[in-house]
């Protein structure tokens, strides 16, 4: 594994991407300061988001180098660890070239991993060979305190066997990105890959087993439907239900609207086993878990904190823990997985998939149907 501390024990990192999400990853990183980290350079094509990534750092006392493209990043050599956090239709190429890049870097990819299943394997592929890179993948909702405390919950036995995943997401439409590229399929993967990884991601990790197959119901009820971006109506849904499978008989289920702004929570998840049940409300921050023995009476509720984080940012914490989570990994040289990995990435791309395949089919999808015969 690669040595990633300079002279100084500096962790030096770059960014590739610095709209919205970029722009977040280096407030946290900065943040993440006493832990001996600098970001030293970005990589953008979008020269407005490079000034506004270059004002940021300099309000933080960093000067950094700007690059027009993520290879002249690369070879310029000022890197141990490359945040990507552009378009997810960029994410394929731009990690090929990390992974087949002369310099081991350490990467830590938003989600989705890419926007195609095909695309994730390949690039699952080609990190396998490159056993001096770690790669982590942005599925950072597991870290948000109350799914964290629920994860707790959990894995501690509290509901028993889990049977049932109910994750409901009722929220605002998608914000306005660089060139409005989140309004397509084509760019995003569809809204339950770009969006909804996330919440496969938690099932998978609740039901503590694969999916197997997946069910969904979604349209564009109300959303973006009088926009026009060169003479295209935006094709990304905006509301669905989406029932996943998997392989130890377990269930999930998905609500997802994204013209609710009238919630007191964005996301509300319950994880009903044969013996409990326990359920995390974000943003209010609290977990509420039972017995059936007990009953009502006995449901316990607790408000979720984790008092390492530092700055709450876009989403509640978990991006300061991620990147604090990951600079463990990396700081141990190769003692430590990375979190949330490769396999993780592709699985929770997959999901979404099947369920964009089964919306358009009006039938189940099966995952090895995605993911191809040799999956299972």
């Amino acid at each position: 594994m690669a040595s990633v501390e300079n002279d100084d024990g500096t962790v030096k990192y770059g960014i590739v991407g610095v709209g919205m999400m970029g722009r977040e990853h280096l407030i946290n990183l900065y943040h993440l300061r006493s832990q001996n980290v600098g970001v030293v350079a970005i990589a953008d094509p979008h020269v407005p988001s490079q000034q506004l990534a270059v004002e940021l750092a300099q309000s933080f006392g960093w000067h950094l180098e700007v690059f027009s493209g993520h290879r002249e990043l690369l070879d310029s050599g000022l890197c141990d660890v490359v945040v990507v956090s552009s378009p997810n239709m960029t994410h394929y190429r731009i990690l090929m070239d990390i992974i087949s890049h002369p310099k081991p870097h350490h990467v830590l990819v938003e989600k989705p991993l890419c926007t195609t299943v095909a695309d994730c394997k390949k690039v699952v592929d080609a990190a396998r060979r490159r056993t001096d890179m770690l790669v982590q993948v942005g599925l950072e909702y597991r870290y948000m305190p109350p799914v964290a405390k629920l994860i707790e919950v959990v894995r501690g036995g509290a509901v028993g066997q889990v049977k049932m995943v109910a994750i409901r997401e009722h929220r605002f439409p998608f914000l306005v990105k660089v060139d409005n590229w989140n309004r397509f399929n084509a760019n995003t993967g569809g809204t339950l890959v770009e969006k909804c990884c996330h919440f496969f991601d938690l099932m998978k990790l609740f039901a503590g087993a694969n999916p197997v197959r997946v069910m969904a119901s979604g349209a564009i009820d109300v959303n973006h439907k009088d926009e026009v971006y060169d003479g295209k109506v935006p094709d990304i849904i905006d509301n669905a239900y989406v029932i996943v499978e998997f392989d130890n008989g377990s269930r999930g289920m998905l609500d997802l609207c994204m013209f609710a702004e009238g919630s007191k929570n964005e996301q509300e998840i319950s994880v009903v086993g044969d013996i409990g049940k326990g359920e995390a409300f974000v943003p209010e921050s609290l977990v509420r878990f039972g017995t059936r023995v007990a009953g009502r009476d006995g449901v316990q509720t607790l408000k979720a904190e984790d008092r390492r984080i530092k700055y709450d940012g876009l989403h509640h914490g978990s991006s300061y823990l991620e990147h604090l989570t990951f600079l463990s990994a990396v700081r141990a040289k190769g003692e430590k997985a990375p979190a949330v990995d490769l396999q993780d990435g592709l699985i929770s791309v997959a999901i979404g998939v099947a369920a964009q395949l089964s919306i358009e089919k009006g039938q189940f999808v099966t995952i090895q149907e995605v993911m191809g015969e040799h999956y299972g």
